[in-house]
């Protein structure tokens, strides 16, 4: 089966066409479109030979996908000859709500109830649903499926994803912690049972997704029992603009503190915060690295703050984590931080020597961008740096779901 991803932001699309045919996985194409509504947008697009980026005016979504669609098909740049190639769409959907714990089939009931969860994911919902609707007038003949991020933490137990508030928030209001990057962990937890040679039923895992947004899951028998992201992105551990975890009465007086009202202190946690607001110097975990070489020593002890608050802020998850589900078998390591940053691995395991982690500094330092076992010799929990790919997962669900309809 020909499958198209298709992952819409409020200005962007992403997508890759992927072919599942004989279990080979192989990537036909991707791109991407940026800046869609802005004077400025472009688009990336590469194929399995060649990468092209243009500069295009870009109105709105549904210009996106009429672009996206000449791309797949052009005799130059394509994969597919005609449209009729592609037996469906997987879209990547933010929030499903308690309504939509598994990938769900595309039916005009189904994208009514995902645009009327909007107040769930305000910055997600709403684009992604624009990528549904453009495909349906493009291709109103092929079956199309949402994958939720929320999905694979459907599993959650009720100790684990109610907050201490009337329960009448939570029934009346949907109040309650989902958690996020569901369709990742669900890919990596797999990956690592291959990796592992055990059933994924017989394995405790912590799985850390670390990139700008960054989680960290307890996956027990393959379903997930705790993850540190809650009604939002914005809990858990800290991430890269994002300022996770914070006493709600630090919230009131940074609203006091900048005459905030409450979208501008919400957009301040999301955006300010985090390693970018701690370190003063960015977002990305390279540049603040590499602020620990600075001639200033102000700099350089607010870099190491920032890291030490980082991985102090893991270890304290991945230990409370491996309590809840009585020990751990595995960490997993993803995302583009925990895939590409081999000083931050060590911090962090180097901590968890105690509960039987241990690296291979030379292994770790060796990593080379594909599924990694960074594990000591003699070690009892296995430490490994597995490059998600979401892509993928969606592929694979959508396909399972259009075989079953």
């Amino acid at each position: 089966m020909k499958i198209l991803v298709i992952n819409c932001g409020s200005s962007t699309l992403k997508y890759q066409l992927i072919d599942l045919e004989n279990g080979k996985d192989t990537v036909l194409c991707k791109g991407n479109f940026e800046r869609i509504g802005e004077s400025s947008s472009f688009f990336t697009h590469k194929n399995q030979k060649e990468e092209i980026v243009i500069s295009v005016g870009l109105r709105d979504h549904l210009v996106a996908v009429e672009k996206m669609l000449e791309l797949l098909t052009d005799k130059k740049v394509g994969a597919i000859e005609t449209l009729d190639c592609i037996d469906a769409v997987g879209h990547r959907a933010v929030h499903g709500g308690n309504k939509y714990t598994s990938a769900t089939l595309i039916t005009p009931k189904v994208i009514k109830d995902f645009e009327d969860m909007a107040y769930l994911a305000p910055l997600h919902n709403p684009a992604n649903a624009l990528g549904v609707r453009a495909i349906e007038a493009k291709l109103p003949n092929v079956p199309q499926v949402l994958v939720f991020d929320t999905a694979f933490h459907s599993t959650l137990p009720r100790e684990a994803y109610l907050y201490a508030i009337p329960y009448e928030d939570y029934t009346k209001n949907n109040i309650r912690r989902y958690g996020f990057h569901g369709t990742s962990y669900s890919y990596v937890s797999k990956v690592a049972a291959e990796m592992l040679s055990k059933d994924l039923k017989d394995l405790k895992i912590v799985a850390c997704h670390l990139g700008n947004g960054a989680s960290v899951t307890a996956i027990q028998g393959g379903k997930s029992v705790e993850t540190s992201m809650g009604f939002t992105p914005i809990e858990g551990i800290i991430m890269g603009t994002r300022c996770g975890d914070i006493d709600v009465g630090a919230v009131d007086a940074l609203a006091r503190a900048h005459n905030f009202d409450l979208p501008q202190v919400l957009s301040y946690l999301n955006k300010t915060c985090g390693l970018k607001g701690m370190s003063g110097i960015g977002s990305d975990m390279r540049d603040i690295l590499a602020a620990l070489d600075s001639k200033d020593k102000a700099i350089v002890e607010r870099a190491q703050t920032t890291l030490d608050a980082f991985a102090h802020r893991l270890i304290k998850y991945i230990g409370s984590y491996a309590a809840v589900m009585g020990g751990m078998d595995a960490i997993i390591f993803t995302g583009g931080v925990g895939t590409w940053g081999n000083e931050t691995r060590e911090k962090i395991v180097d901590r968890l020597e105690f509960l039987g982690a241990k690296i291979d500094k030379t292994l770790n330092d060796k990593f080379n961008g594909k599924q990694y076992n960074i594990t000591a010799k003699g070690a009892k929990v296995q430490t490994l740096v597995i490059p998600t790919n979401e892509e993928l997962e969606i592929a694979r669900e959508t396909a399972c779901l259009v075989e079953k309809a």
